[in-house]
């Protein structure tokens, strides 16, 4: 997949997260996400600081945290969700095209955020957000790439994952199997949520 063509899908999959999020009521925007820690409006925030987020920002945010990425990103979501939610869905409308991504990251980046963070918010308001095939392996590429920002990596180095419904696969050792919306969900280390879609007897590694 070409550039263009990654940009494209994750304009796509903005647009439809936006959709998503116009319809939920006050309630489902302060249900716990699949980010530990995390609203689905702290995660709905975080989503379009990819393209808002300035260079000087991260740099005084790394500093602040002394580096400790994972951490910085957690408070600057809780930052960014205290506007009205009039004002997060707006951004989506504001920035829609919008090419911009924090420097030193993949244009692949985007694409991976916007795809687990859609199924971050939907999965536990038990709304359907499907999960296109050829985008979600790309992400899944890029994921299992950057495996050990995400939870569980040793666990998934002891097993080989593939994809059902596209061609696939990493890693070695038993196998487990299943859709890619799975597979990138569990290369993410949503596993929890990722174990309904997946089977194999590498599961027991898992757990």
């Amino acid at each position: 997949m070409d550039v263009d063509e990654v940009w494209w899908h994750t304009h796509e999959q903005r647009r439809a997260l936006a959709l998503l999020l116009r319809d939920l009521s006050e309630d489902e925007w302060a249900v716990p996400s699949l980010c530990e820690g995390w609203t689905v409006r702290e995660v709905a925030a975080h989503v379009m600081r990819s393209v808002t987020v300035t260079p000087l920002e991260i740099t005084i945010a790394l500093a602040r945290f002394h580096g400790r990425y994972n951490a910085l990103v957690a408070e600057d979501a809780r930052q960014a969700a205290r506007r009205p939610v009039a004002e997060l869905l707006a951004e989506f409308e504001r920035h829609d095209g919008s090419r911009r991504h924090p420097f030193g990251t993949s244009v692949v980046d985007p694409l991976l955020d916007v795809l687990v963070h859609s199924q971050d918010i939907a999965i536990p308001l038990g709304r359907p957000h499907p999960m296109p095939i050829e985008p979600a392996v790309v992400a899944a590429r890029r994921a299992h790439r950057l495996g050990f920002l995400f939870t569980d990596a040793a666990r998934r180095r002891q097993v080989e994952i593939r994809a059902t419904d596209s061609e696939f696969a990493v890693g070695s050792g038993p196998l487990v199997e299943g859709p890619i919306r799975a597979v990138l969900l569990l290369l993410t280390g949503r596993t929890a949520a990722a174990l309904p879609g997946l089977d194999g007897p590498g599961l027991e590694r898992l757990t």
